[in-house]
């Protein structure tokens, strides 16, 4: 099939790649001439493991191409998926009005057959929007979806290529028809592809995350709570994940979810309920927990030090929201940096892959090290922000000899506290005694 992709972003990008790696003609298409200069040139503006090699495969192929020239691209396209920008508003709903452009765009280039697939995260009645859009722009009625994603950052390539299910929302099943057909090639071990309306797939989207963030924002709160009773999280977290209604997906205490996806998500369902007139008891309380979870180590970090954390060498591991990615959109690390800061710390930090974003954002106000014990060097003490995989097994007798005080804040719960006492450290963790 001929498809086009507007917005090269992490949504977009990967979905066109992983559509041209199954064999369709796939142009992705950008506003911004810098990052289709540098595709074009197979430089990745996201860090997504797999991604670059996958690119660079379907572009020498033929079937991947990108370019500025929205036209060119839609002209030939029987499918045209819109994967723009929604970022939160200033009342915590979502601002479309990246989408309406893009709409009001595209109408003129549009062949009969079109069909025009919502890839963003977008509020339930969009599609009708874009719909009613589309008859007045082009005087017919154009065959609008759905298509919500379910992609992980750090795992997107696998999770589209096996992906547990495919949903869109269509109004009428020849168009169902035609999306099956396209994810065919990604639905061979029988995995579901589910059908409905398009306000179901425009909610099926918002009530994932939710649902999600809930259960962190749940075992956060419980964490925090064994801290004050005694308790270890990790034992209760056994304890209940064997029962098959709860399980032990995202029940991993921490210091608050981040990315580009959650917090968004949240806020703008909230938004949603309260202009239908519906009372978002749950949800905000989701979203508060998670925000007071962000600065579990300031309070911490304060008791141990005295309250006087002027002049303290603070080393952070890990500054992306999770591993195996360099987004640091709502980043738990920026909140403790921000308030390490204003105490009048020193900070210098490291992350295998966010750095670069994170300085293009703080500038030379923290250190950035290339290598995680150069962090270490003559610190206070160190606080991980991210289960990077290259913290999990780091040499404690090297770590110990380079900080000043060997005392670490572990975010992330990854050592076992007794084992951490007799190296002869001072270890505070999430949900569990200190040592």
């Amino acid at each position: 099939m001929k498809i086009a992709v507007i917005g090269t972003g992490y949504v977009g990008l990967v979905t066109g790649t992983c559509f041209a790696d199954s064999g369709n003609d796939v142009t992705c298409i950008d506003i911004n001439e810098k990052k289709i200069e540098g595709l074009k040139r197979g430089e990745i503006p996201i860090y997504e493991p797999g991604l670059a090699e996958l690119v660079e495969h379907n572009v020498e192929a033929g079937r991947l191409k990108f370019t500025t020239d929205s036209a060119a691209g839609v002209k030939p396209a029987e499918i045209v998926y819109l994967a723009v920008g929604t970022p939160q508003g200033d009342d915590g709903a979502a601002d479309l009005s990246a989408m309406w452009s893009v709409v009001k765009g595209i109408a003129p280039h549009l062949r009969e057959d079109a069909i025009v697939v919502t890839k963003s995260t977008v509020p339930v009645g969009t599609n009708a929007k874009i719909f009613a859009m589309l008859k007045e722009f082009t005087g017919r009625e154009c065959d609008v979806a759905s298509n919500p994603e379910f992609l992980k950052e750090g795992a997107a390539i696998e999770d589209f290529m096996k992906p547990d299910r495919v949903v869109v929302g269509v109004r009428r099943q020849e168009v169902a028809d035609t999306l099956h057909m396209l994810y065919e090639p990604f639905l061979r071990t029988e995995k579901p592809f589910i059908s409905m309306s398009p306000e179901s797939a425009e909610m099926t989207k918002y009530v994932a995350n939710a649902l999600l963030a809930t259960k962190i924002s749940f075992i956060n709160e419980m964490a925090n709570l064994c801290e004050r009773m005694g308790g270890d999280i990790n034992d209760v977290r056994r304890g209940i994940g064997h029962d098959s209604r709860i399980g032990f997906a995202f029940l991993f205490p921490g210091v608050g979810y981040g990315g580009s996806c959650f917090p968004k998500d949240v806020r703008a369902l909230t938004a949603m309920s309260v202009d239908h007139g519906c009372v978002p008891t749950i949800l905000r309380a989701v979203d508060e927990v998670n925000e007071r979870q962000k600065s579990v180590f300031t309070h911490k970090l304060e008791e141990h030090f005295g309250g006087d954390l002027k002049g303290k060498s603070i080393a952070i591991w890990g500054l992306a929201f999770k591993p195996r990615t360099d987004d640091i959109r709502e980043a738990p690390a920026l909140v403790l940096i921000d308030w390490l800061l204003t105490k009048g710390a020193k900070v210098q930090v490291h992350d295998p892959e966010a750095m670069e974003n994170v300085q293009a954002e703080l500038g030379d106000k923290i250190t950035y090290c290339p290598r995680r014990m150069d962090a270490l060097e003559g610190v206070d003490a160190l606080v991980i922000m991210t289960e990077w995989k290259d913290y999990h097994s780091p040499d404690f007798a090297e770590m110990y000899q380079l900080m000043k005080s060997p005392v670490i804040f572990d975010g992330r719960n990854l050592y076992e506290p007794d084992r951490m006492k007799r190296r002869g450290y001072k270890y505070y963790s999430i949900g569990r005694p200190a040592v």
